[in-house]
């Protein structure tokens, strides 16, 4: 794995996992966390695999960690041989998953379920990712709660604004 990409992946988990912690408080900090998963996603996931597709990258073994052999044996015989098809449909969720996040609303919770579920799914293939996946799902999970605060938080607000009377000058 090149260094540049190792770097930019820990820079932006770390980014989210701070953006995640100050999420409960801060606004500003929620939309940071937006806008460092909708990164993580296009970049970091959607950018990075269509460069290491188109570059010869193989896919292959990628399954040989999981302590599941149907996971390891179903990727070798179905992943493996057809990677363009099965690696381009996971660069357009992740592509999706991103704008999703940076959406704003029921489309950025939406996107953080399906970053969760990802990372569900991500720890199949492997003890090695348990700890990043770990540490993401608790990330997206205290972002989604930010942002159902935030939500609610605006539609009880919302309504007294739109009902609020306007002082008349009568002449």
């Amino acid at each position: 794995m090149p260094v540049p990409w190792l770097i930019f992946w820990s820079v932006t988990e770390m980014v989210i996992m701070v953006a995640a912690v100050w999420s409960w408080w801060s606004r500003r900090a929620m939309l940071v966390g937006r806008v460092a998963v909708a990164t993580l996603f296009i970049a970091g996931g959607a950018l990075f695999n269509t460069l290491h597709l188109t570059t010869g990258g193989d896919y292959a073994g990628f399954a040989d960690a999981s302590y599941l052999p149907f996971v390891t044996d179903t990727w070798r015989a179905v992943v493996g041989p057809h990677q363009h098809l099965f690696i381009s449909l996971l660069v357009a969720f992740e592509l999706g998953v991103g704008v999703l996040v940076v959406s704003g609303g029921r489309w950025t919770r939406l996107g953080l379920v399906a970053a969760i579920g990802f990372h569900v799914g991500l720890m199949f293939f492997g003890w090695l990712y348990y700890p990043f996946s770990i540490a993401m799902i608790v990330a997206f999970a205290l972002l989604l709660h930010a942002e159902r605060n935030d939500a609610e938080k605006t539609a009880t607000t919302a309504p007294l604004r739109q009902c609020t009377p306007v002082a008349r000058h009568t002449a």
